[in-house]
């Protein structure tokens, strides 16, 4: 055995474990928080809403936690209850992988039709779901108000011969950091897949 074979061989034995742990380690590193899509934007902010038992809920009762904000309503036919469905399956998802992260994250459901969607509507809504969803819903104000706050706008179609009608709002789904801050829309319109693997790139 030459000299350059005795020498190479232990330096290669102990780089073998190294090698093996980095190709095993495939897992992308997160991004700086400072550099979320939102990170520095105006969305979000106080809000004095009721849960579907009727008690009074703000933001502050989600300090420390990490916020999934979605608005909607409960009598909507098609949008929103799939993307509710693929919101709560990219949330379980991530939980599968990240019990410990995903006990910090709340999934949360916000009405834009307070005048139909009353504490018990929500429940029904929201638990047809998750019982990890949390529901909120309030007065006219109350609604305009955190909808302004996270730059969600909603109108109400006219009414049918019954007295139904379509509720017009913009779709986005809001991941807002323990602190409060805007930190990046997750990706319902695709798949709970997708959301999974948003979950996966902010949430810590």
């Amino acid at each position: 055995m030459n000299r350059l074979s005795m020498t190479l061989k232990p330096l290669l034995a102990s780089l073998f474990p190294l090698a093996l742990l980095a190709a095993c380690d495939n897992t992308p590193a997160q991004p700086d928080l400072a550099t979320a899509p939102l990170a520095g934007s105006s969305i979000g902010g106080d809000f004095e809403l009721v849960d579907t038992s009727g008690q009074r809920v703000t933001q502050d009762n989600f300090a420390g936690k990490w916020r999934i904000m979605y608005f909607g309503y409960a009598y909507c036919p098609d949008i929103c209850p799939f993307d509710v469905q693929k919101l709560v399956k990219g949330y379980n998802l991530f939980a599968e992988d990240n019990p410990e992260l995903a006990a910090n994250v709340v999934p949360i459901f916000i009405t834009i039709d307070p005048e139909r969607d009353t504490p018990d509507v929500v429940a029904q809504f929201t638990s047809a779901f998750s019982d990890d969803l949390v529901g909120l819903t309030g007065t006219p104000e109350q609604v305009d108000a955190a909808a302004k706050a996270y730059a969600v706008f909603y109108g109400k179609g006219e009414e049918n011969a019954e007295g139904g009608y379509l509720m017009d709002h913009s779709r986005a789904a809001y991941l807002i950091d323990p602190q409060g801050n805007p930190i990046a829309t997750l990706a319902v319109e695709n798949s709970g897949e997708a959301v999974a693997a948003d979950l996966a790139k902010w949430v810590r």
